[in-house]
């Protein structure tokens, strides 16, 4: 291994510990109406990375994403709550993740055979029918309004308010407590995707998106890994419901729509496909937009506060018309999102601050040959 490569291997830990240090960080010095916009942003990620793994990789477009994330967030519910199984909280995260990945697995035939819009359409179906099952299963989903959240306990410590806990004199309530539990839930997300990625899988998923034709000749099954990115998108959009659930503390119905599913497209294509990293970015963008305007609407112009007379802009309707205009903004001048605007940004600085060559070890070009000598034509 090369000292450039070493080197470049001691920046990057050193970067990833200071960003882990760094995001250990907010419970002890933010209250919570911060923490809960970072909870929802870690769930939005975790989601978004799932999508960003089944569009902008195998390059399959689907509108049913708030199905699964119902899925895992009605799941966990039902199987820590009552009425229902009553099982232990830390076995029902997985298990409602499982059933996430089982009802995508249920639906991969036809996402292994169909493509493109087709498939969006068919996916469009999925949130219309999970919508109808929330609304009139109440034994299961509790209805219209909805059913309250089991707080989540792992070796005797519970995610909620329930008992005094302070650290380093401040008081850890329920916020603080799910922020670490978002903050590592995301990194398996995190390294889980980029390995997936990075491995064999992740580049036949890519020249799958490229071109099929090539890919199959390249011996890739298509409907094989086709079904199995759906799948897989599907355990992830489970997990972000899970934790979406606790952050919530109570489901309803009405939150798992069509518009949530746009919302997931929205943070991919602004964040840039493929990409983890940028699916982030685009998850903090659309998540935490719409709740900053909903405080600060007073003070920011052509926006009302919620409730104020009718024909007035709502925040949540500013930040839709915001994040609309980003969206025609990306697809003009940086179709590859927040993620290739920023990379562009770092080589550009980074050729900036490269050391010039010395120009006195520069080895001096040959002269240009001297044209032939002809001789002077006389003029009349």
């Amino acid at each position: 291994m090369s000292d450039r490569t070493t080197a470049l291997l001691t920046r990057r830990r050193a970067t990833l510990l200071t960003v882990a240090v760094l995001l250990c960080l907010p419970p002890f010095y933010l209250d919570a109406f911060w923490l809960r916009i970072g909870l929802f942003s870690l769930a939005a990620a975790i989601g978004a990375t799932g999508l960003a793994l089944l569009s902008g990789t195998a390059g399959q477009l689907s509108l049913g994403h708030a199905f699964f994330l119902a899925v895992g967030a009605y799941g966990y519910t039902w199987l820590a709550g009552d009425p229902g199984p009553g099982l232990p909280t830390a076995l029902a995260v997985p298990l409602a993740v499982l059933m996430a990945g089982l009802a995508g697995g249920l639906f991969s035939p036809v996402a292994g055979r169909v493509k493109g819009i087709y498939l969006g359409i068919a996916t469009l179906a999925l949130v219309f029918l999970g919508h109808h099952v929330l609304l009139t299963a109440e034994s299961v989903t509790g209805g219209f309004n909805g059913r309250s959240v089991p707080p989540l306990s792992l070796g005797g410590f519970t995610f909620d308010a329930g008992d005094e806990l302070t650290v380093l004199g401040v008081p850890f309530g329920a916020e603080e407590r799910l922020w670490f539990l978002g903050l590592a839930l995301f990194a398996v997300t995190w390294f889980t995707a980029r390995g997936l990625l990075r491995s064999r899988p992740g580049r036949a998923l890519a020249a799958l998106r490229d071109s099929e034709t090539a890919a199959a000749v390249m011996g890739v099954d298509v409907a094989r890994h086709r079904s199995a990115a759906f799948v897989v998108s599907s355990m992830y959009a489970g997990l972000a419901g899970v934790l979406l659930a606790l952050a919530f503390r109570r489901v309803v119905p009405d939150y798992f729509s069509l518009v949530l599913s746009v919302d997931y497209l929205a943070m991919i294509v602004i964040g840039g496909l493929g990409s983890v990293a940028g699916a982030t970015a685009g998850a903090v963008f659309v998540t935490a937009l719409p709740l900053l305007m909903t405080r600060y609407a007073d003070e920011l112009p052509l926006v009302a506060a919620p409730g104020s007379a009718e024909g007035a802009v709502g925040p949540t309707e500013a930040a839709r018309y915001l994040y609309g205009a980003a969206i025609v903004l990306v697809l003009l001048y940086a179709p590859d999102g927040l993620h290739g605007l920023a990379r562009r940004s770092r080589d550009r600085l980074r050729r900036r601050r490269s050391p010039t060559s010395d120009p006195a070890s520069a080895v001096p070009s040959p002269p240009p040959p001297a044209a032939a000598a002809r001789p002077k034509e006389h003029t009349l």
